[in-house]
């Protein structure tokens, strides 16, 4: 379980949230939408404690995983990040051989011996539906994949440490069509297994995907729900409107 309460978000002197509350159901997908700039991002990264990478920033309120305020000081972050998985906009694989990349946060952690974080490896694959495409070439470069392909392997990679929550953010816009398809299909996959947070520009991705919606405006959230209640009869005036493309 996901709980936001009355969570600010400042970068120095500029308020990037403002009293956002809500909460997110376990195994589900829930999307975040809005123009650029509105905070959704922001909101997003809140949960694997990427926000604190940047100098100036400043929280109030309360981030509660499983009961739990994850920005509590005893809060051990490089565990949080084993549990909150994150996949970003654009691929971004090591340069190194597809098997090393998925291998990568098993060794880092000492995650168990080699037999073990090879079956890790090839779990990992299967859940982001991309072992049959590479299990062949495992010690091959992770760049010799393609746009997609890469994607999927930073999936896998976010998986071998076996989180509960995975943050996606834009995770498909930087891919064609096909690609895209593949990643949503990954999803809804995935979701059986895991709570899956995504901020997407991509309305019609989001009706596709998620069950849960959340529109955000300059910093608020103007309005969470049902996805289809959000696309079809929304409650707001500012969610109708950038549903139906009259801004953003």
């Amino acid at each position: 379980m996901i709980e936001a309460k009355n969570i600010n978000f400042y970068y120095k002197d500029f308020q990037a949230l403002k009293d956002i509350s809500l909460r997110i159901d376990p195994k589900s997908v829930t999307a975040f939408i809005g123009p650029s700039g509105c905070g959704k991002s922001t909101f997003l990264r809140l949960f694997n404690r990427m926000n604190d990478l940047i100098n100036g920033t400043r929280l109030t309120g309360q981030c509660l995983i499983n009961g739990r305020d994850i920005y509590e000081k005893a809060v051990n972050v490089d565990e949080l990040r084993k549990d909150v998985g994150m996949v970003f906009q654009k691929p971004n694989p090591f340069p190194k051989t597809i098997f090393e990349n998925v291998a990568y946060g098993l060794k880092v952690n000492a995650m168990g011996r080699k037999d073990f974080i090879s079956q890790q490896v090839e779990k990992a694959l299967v859940a982001a539906a991309l072992w049959d495409e590479v299990k062949d070439k495992l010690h091959k470069s992770a760049y010799a994949l393609s746009g997609g392909q890469q994607q999927r392997l930073c999936i896998a990679r976010a998986l071998a440490v076996e989180p509960s929550i995975i943050l996606m953010d834009e995770p498909a816009s930087a891919l064609d069509p096909i690609s895209t398809a593949r990643i949503e299909e990954l999803i809804n996959e995935l979701k059986n297994d895991y709570t899956i947070l995504i901020v997407t520009h991509n309305m019609q991705q989001a009706a596709r995907i998620s069950s849960k919606t959340g529109f955000f405006m300059l910093g608020e959230l103007v309005e969470y729900g049902d996805t289809k209640q959000i696309f079809n009869s929304p409650t707001k005036l500012q969610t109708q409107n950038y549903v139906n493309g009259n801004f953003g």
